[in-house]
């Protein structure tokens, strides 16, 4: 049988409350693109771990949240993780506001606006089309059935076309979906999160010969 870590009680230091296979019991395509992240990042951030628990599920995860996360398009990367981090704060996700506000933080250069949008966006310091973006965002989490053709309007209005409602949707309710997850598995943040994109990098010093 597989060896597994697991979590028969929550602790603080707990990853998630379902077991946690081992690195060396996964699959190789998962284990490879495991350890393809922890060398990018210096760390395996603990929703690869956690999710690992479900093979299939893990593979069907990762591959919709790519489409959605990493693709060119209307919304800049930034602003796809600003979606996940205001709707997350409302779904009160603790990993996806931590993860997801350090991966903001890193993508929009700004140690701040990540606590700004997870606190209250509609205070932060984004621009109109970004609170538009957001408004529908929000709608979608938690009221989806109420989303009418004033709220694509809205949008427009802010220079934001079908493509981009459709993408801000998709975020919004898979990450609704995600949410969930992480708050039943008591997922927890990585400690690297927390200080990701606050502290400007100190510069490498000029070598000698360039």
């Amino acid at each position: 049988m597989a060896a597994t870590a697991r979590c028969d009680v929550v602790s603080a230091f707990a990853i998630s409350r379902f077991p946690v296979p081992a690195l060396g019991d996964l699959p190789d395509d998962i284990r490879g693109r495991i350890l393809q992240v922890q060398e990018k990042a210096g760390f395996i951030p603990n929703v690869f771990l956690a999710l690992a628990h479900r093979p299939e599920e893990f593979r069907a995860f990762f591959t919709y949240h790519d489409a959605l996360m990493e693709k060119e398009g209307g919304l800049s990367k930034a602003e796809r993780e600003m979606i996940v981090v205001a709707t997350s704060a409302m779904n009160q996700c603790q990993y996806c506001v931590v993860a997801h506000g350090a991966i903001l933080r890193v993508r929009a250069k700004s140690p701040l606006l990540a606590d700004q949008i997870a606190a209250n966006y509609r205070k932060a310091d984004i621009t109109p089309r970004q609170k538009a973006m957001l408004d529908f965002a929000v709608k979608v989490a938690f009221a989806a059935q109420e989303v009418g053709e004033a709220d694509f309007a809205g949008l427009e209005a802010q220079g934001l076309g079908e493509a981009d409602a459709w993408d801000i949707a998709a975020i919004a309710a898979f990450f609704a979906m995600s949410n969930r997850l992480a708050n039943v598995t008591a997922m927890r943040p990585n400690d690297e999160f927390y200080l990701m994109g606050r502290i400007p990098a100190v510069p490498k010093k000029q070598s000698q010969d360039g």
